[in-house]
């Protein structure tokens, strides 16, 4: 054996040689055409020493829902062909990420359904160009706690990698970075002078690696000239975009009128962007700041700062820190929002102060999007001592018809320092406002409604979108006794908006009660959470299907609705009493062959032996 495998040695090695050769031809890619769970439309391609993403499409054809699905990329011990490797003296396979990464799969995946999953990943530094192929793993029940769950599925995928460029550099931290955006690259600061409007676009830029969704701006108001040198006109100045791609460039506009009070300078204006890095993620949050020149008036005269009226100093009251009970606010309900306080002067006493809420107005009807419960908008506090905290408590309602986003409380402060009376400042919180996702059906049509064992019968109806928000992964399911248990997948449903539903029920078992099919329909709301199932029911029959006999052929014929007569005693049994007497006249018929044969026998003995007797004598 040991003879046998020298011989074989050198072929071997020719092999392998001309597969190495070929390593990075596509033609010898993983064919992915024959994955059943994990599909892949195009080979991934990332840079080495760099992030990437793997866009993959997630199959469920088990015949059971998939809940809490966790899709990772794994080192895999199996080989699947032979690759470039500077860590590998014989050049198998190496994995090619600096370590395992997973993206979890919102909402679980529906039998017969699918779903498109992104997976981060880091490139190796060591590695050398070329495809390489990975193990992406499909988890259910996924614990992100013990980072762990029940592996159904796992397929190979192809990657390519290639050297960075010239211009590929990562010295900031947003080069990792999934999603980041870059404002105001490749622009001049814009000048405005007052009275004049200033009209200007901010160049805001994805930056990261994958596309942002539901990306919101929002302009950080003041009502302090020295911090904000526009007039507040508009109830909000926000601006919204559906989707910005990785690395598309988009124009938020602007036009703001100067105030009157407003010092010559640059003032830096601070931005909150809001995204989410999938339509069903959580909503992210970014700080970033823009400048702006403007020319009024000029630094020479007075200008209001940490000092007043004859250069007296006074106190600055900040808000600490603030939550709400409960921490989700809904929209239309009340809560209780709790405000600390804070002297924020390290020498300085305050006192009779004077906080007055004033809370943005809502772009629908506007009114307040919050109000206080109990008619006052003022809280007073006696006093502040240099770094102390104070807590206050204010139970207040949200506006029902609002937009989900987060909306600014002003609190304007007027209070007393040693050297300064009727200090006047201002600060502002964001709170965060959500709407319930909400729909109801319309006309459910069953047609036909009455079916047999095996037949089916076509259901459709609408859902609409009765609620603010967008419904997402759609979903209804049919159950009853009497019917194959069916599920379809409607999708995402935008607010106003209806989908519809269109499949086909097929009979199980006969009804054997009213014949209510239940209808579940589920569905998650804008941050991804799975919401409470609507339920349903529709009226549907199902009977056995019925058994062709011999008095089925002739059911409906005259002979069959006619009246018979009662039949006597002989008619009853007379098809017996003839199968009688057919058996014994063939029992007699029998007999009497038998005893013919019998005396024919016996009287040829009888003649035969005379004969003999005749010869003797």
């Amino acid at each position: 054996m040991k003879g046998w495998g020298k011989r074989i040695a050198p072929f071997m090695m020719a092999a392998l040689f001309v597969i190495s050769a070929a390593a990075t031809a596509r033609a010898d890619l993983w064919d992915t055409s024959r994955n059943e769970t994990v599909k892949q439309n195009s080979v991934s391609r990332g840079k080495i020493g760099r992030s990437m993403n793997i866009p993959v499409t997630i199959y469920n054809y088990s015949g059971e829902t998939w809940e809490d699905v966790y899709v990772k990329v794994e080192n895999s011990d199996a080989s699947y062909g032979y690759m470039p490797s500077p860590d590998n003296a014989d050049g198998w396979q190496v994995y090619p990420f600096e370590m395992s990464a997973g993206r979890s799969v919102a909402g679980g995946i529906a039998s017969g359904k699918q779903k498109s999953v992104t997976i981060p990943a880091k490139v190796r530094a060591d590695l050398k160009e070329g495809y390489y192929v990975v193990d992406v793993t499909v988890y259910k029940n996924w614990n992100s706690s013990e980072q762990s769950g029940d592996q159904v599925a796992s397929d190979p995928i192809n990657i390519y990698v290639a050297p960075p460029g010239a211009n590929d550099t990562e010295d900031t931290e947003d080069a990792n970075k999934q999603i980041a955006f870059s404002l105001g690259e490749g622009q001049s600061t814009p000048y405005g002078v007052y009275p004049n409007v200033l009209n200007f676009s901010i160049n805001m830029r994805n930056s990261g690696l994958s596309d942002a969704r539901d990306v919101t701006v929002e302009m950080v108001l003041s009502a302090k000239s020295e911090e904000f040198p526009f007039d507040i006109n508009d109830g909000s100045y926000d601006r919204y975009f559906e989707t910005i791609a990785a690395g598309e460039t988009v124009e938020v506009p602007y036009s703001m009128a100067i105030r009157e009070d407003t010092y010559s300078g640059f003032y830096e204006l601070k931005f909150n962007i809001y995204y989410r890095e999938t339509a069903t993620g959580d909503l992210q949050k970014q700080e970033d700041s823009y400048w702006v020149r403007i020319k009024n008036k000029e630094l020479e005269e007075e200008k209001p700062g940490s000092s007043g009226e004859n250069n007296q100093p006074y106190a600055r009251i900040v808000v600490d820190s603030f939550e709400t009970v409960p921490e989700t606010i809904i929209a239309g309900e009340p809560f209780s929002l709790i405000l600390r306080m804070k002297n924020a002067s390290s020498d300085i006493s305050a006192s009779n102060i004077l906080l007055d809420l004033e809370s943005e107005t809502a772009s629908s009807g506007g009114g307040a999007v919050f109000t206080t419960l109990s008619g006052s908008s003022s809280y007073v506090i006696n006093s502040l001592q240099p770094g102390e905290v104070s807590e206050i408590t204010l139970d207040m309602q949200s506006a029902a018809g609002i937009d989900q986003r987060p909306y600014y409380l002003k609190i304007k402060e007027t209070y007393d320092s040693p050297e300064k009376k009727n200090a006047v400042a201002e600060t502002s919180i964001n709170i965060q406002v959500r709407q319930i996702a909400r729909l109801n059906t319309g006309t459910i049509d069953v047609m036909p409604g009455d079916i047999t064992v095996g037949a089916e019968s076509n259901i459709m109806f609408p859902i609409n979108n009765t609620g603010k928000v967008q419904l997402y992964n759609v979903t209804v399911a049919f159950e009853a006794d009497s019917i194959v248990p069916t599920e379809t997948y409607v999708g995402n449903i935008k607010p106003g908006e209806t989908g519809n539903v269109d499949t086909m029920l097929t009979g199980a078992a006969a009804t054997m009660d009213d014949g209510k099919v239940k209808i579940i329909i589920t569905y998650e709301d804008d941050y991804g959470e799975v919401q409470e199932p609507v339920e349903k029911e529709l009226t549907l029959i199902v009977t056995e299907m019925a058994e062709e006999n011999f008095e089925d052929v002739f059911a409906g014929q005259d002979f069959d609705v006619m009246p018979q007569e009662e039949l006597s005693p002989i008619q009853k049994y007379l098809k017996y009493l003839i199968a009688a007497a057919v058996i014994v006249a063939v029992i007699l018929a029998v007999s009497l062959v038998v005893i013919r044969r019998k005396r024919k026998a016996k009287k040829k003995e009888l003649e035969e032996l005379e004969g003999s007797e005749d010869e003797i004598s």
